[in-house]
């Protein structure tokens, strides 16, 4: 008798696993590889050699919530269900409400990951709605949560709970206020020393992490981790400060910039963003001893650029390069940010790209990556072919888009190397364009707008057809239901 032929199922390719470390607050020039001369970040250094460097990456907003909203769900500002930091509730323990929430059922990163067999997780600062809320990641694409789900909560470093999977899991931390100030009579030892908890937050975040990619190990797992530093408040673990605390002619920070003061700002700083290298480093170290660094994809990046406040000097540490502006604006400094990606065997070392691409493309790029077939929308582009040096296949953006509702109401569009800029908009409507040719003037210091007439209406056209209207009254710039303050 005859047996009927039959042939053993090949198995599938293993998929990789996926890594995305996101700083937060993070200047554009603040790392070595990105031309950093004060600050040590040694592993990320490493992790750029090893893989690619892009130097015109963008986010998607120069604030968080936006920001970490257009990430994971690939929307750009006008068409983003998040535009803004609106927030809920308070500073205080008990009055933690949270930002505004992610909607029901969004398609999120972490969802389509979950639904080709990925185990997600996502560990540090969420900001986009409590575990009460539709906004709770754990409804939201993600199996584990551990972190600060209000962002407010994750001004201090030193917090008295974080949250794990909805649940409130006490830290060894008395309550800290960090919005209040010292006085000169109380700039003390013992006055900053307030300010200082025992459980830094970072810690127990890269802690998580790494228990994560132990227990994922057999993959394929996809790791968000969207870091609290170099946020302020300046606070840091006093070995880290003390390698800088020498180095930089530090005066005292009493506060009045609002959040924590401390006797070292400068030196707090660098040693926040070196501390956080250190935590790459180890999350480095444990893929490899894990036999997982060949099979995982690692990308590093920060939601907007360097603050402005809490004691944050950006000019001593050059913290944007030449670049114009800091968090919160729509000009280059506020959006242009460190993109490092990694991949052994299939990203080339040592490369740098000056592809043009910006986080809501990530969406794209995994599913790409992954090979999800279902159709979903995006306002994104893969950048998969610039990682894997195919540029022949690497689809261009014909613009990139900023609608940012915050600091007078702003609009940014990148169109080639043409760079828009609509500053105000909330006192002026009919506010003009400034144009600038990003080839030459990175550093957007000549407004060239009264020679482009014609570039001008393309603008205006790209504005009117990609905008949406939003679904609070607060965030609406274009099309508002109610007259300007200034009636113009």
């Amino acid at each position: 008798m005859l047996l009927a032929a039959y042939t053993l199922p090949v198995p599938k390719a293993r998929q990789p696993n996926i890594i995305y470390i996101y700083a937060d607050d993070l200047g554009y020039g603040e790392l070595g590889c990105y031309g950093q001369q004060k600050i040590r970040t040694p592993h990320l250094d490493q992790l750029a050699r090893e893989g690619m460097r892009f130097t015109q990456h963008y986010s998607s907003m120069p604030v968080c919530a936006p920001a970490r909203c257009m990430l994971l769900t690939g929307k750009h500002a006008g068409h983003a269900y998040i535009r803004g930091n609106y927030e809920m509730g308070g500073f205080a323990d008990s009055l933690e409400g949270g930002q505004m929430p992610l909607y029901p059922g969004a398609f999120t990163i972490g969802r389509m990951l979950q639904q080709n067999g990925y185990k997600t997780a996502c560990i540090g600062k969420w900001g986009m709605g409590m575990a009460n809320t539709t906004g709770n990641p754990n409804d939201q694409g993600f199996d584990y949560f551990y972190g600060y789900l209000d962002q407010k909560q994750a001004h201090n470093h030193y917090p008295t709970h974080l949250w794990e999977n909805g649940k409130p899991v006490k830290l060894n931390n008395p309550f800290i206020d960090v919005h209040q100030k010292l006085t000169p009579d109380k700039a003390t030892p013992e006055g900053f020393a307030y300010y200082r908890g025992n459980e830094y937050a970072i810690d127990k975040m890269a802690d998580k992490a790494q228990a994560f990619i132990r227990q994922q190990k057999s993959g394929p797992f996809f790791l968000y981790l969207p870091f609290t530093v170099p946020h302020a408040s300046l606070q840091a673990p006093e070995a880290a400060v003390k390698e800088y605390a020498d180095k930089f002619g530090d005066k005292p920070y009493l506060g009045q910039q609002g959040y924590a003061a401390t006797p070292y700002p400068r030196a707090t700083y660098a040693a926040m963003i070196t501390y956080m290298d250190t935590k790459v480093g180890q999350i480095m170290q444990l893929l490899k001893e894990l036999e997982l660094d060949d099979n995982t994809l690692v990308m590093f990046s920060s939601d907007n650029g360097a603050t402005f406040n809490g004691g944050v000097e950006a000019a001593f540490f050059n913290s944007v390069g030449n670049l114009r502006g800091l968090k919160m604006d729509v000009y280059e400094g506020g959006i242009r940010e460190p993109m490092i990606a990694r991949w052994p065997g299939k990203i080339k070392a040592g490369q740098v790209t000056d592809h043009v691409s910006v986080q809501y493309d990530l969406l794209a790029t995994l599913a790409e990556l992954i090979g999800h077939k279902q159709p979903f929308a995006t306002d994104g582009l893969s950048f998969l072919p610039t990682l894997f040096t195919q540029p022949d296949k690497q689809k261009k953006h014909p613009f990139l888009y900023w609608e940012y509702p915050e600091k007078g109401g702003q609009l940014a569009i990148r169109m080639g190397n043409w760079k828009a800029v609509k500053t105000n908009l909330r006192t002026n409507r009919k506010a003009p364009w400034e144009l600038y040719d990003l080839s030459n003037d990175v550093s957007e210091t000549t407004n060239v707008a009264a020679q482009h007439p014609d570039l001008l209406r393309q603008f205006d056209a790209i504005v009117a057809r990609e905008h949406t209207p939003t679904h609070i009254n607060e965030w609406e710039l274009i099309s508002p239901k109610i007259a300007p303050a200034s009636g113009k």
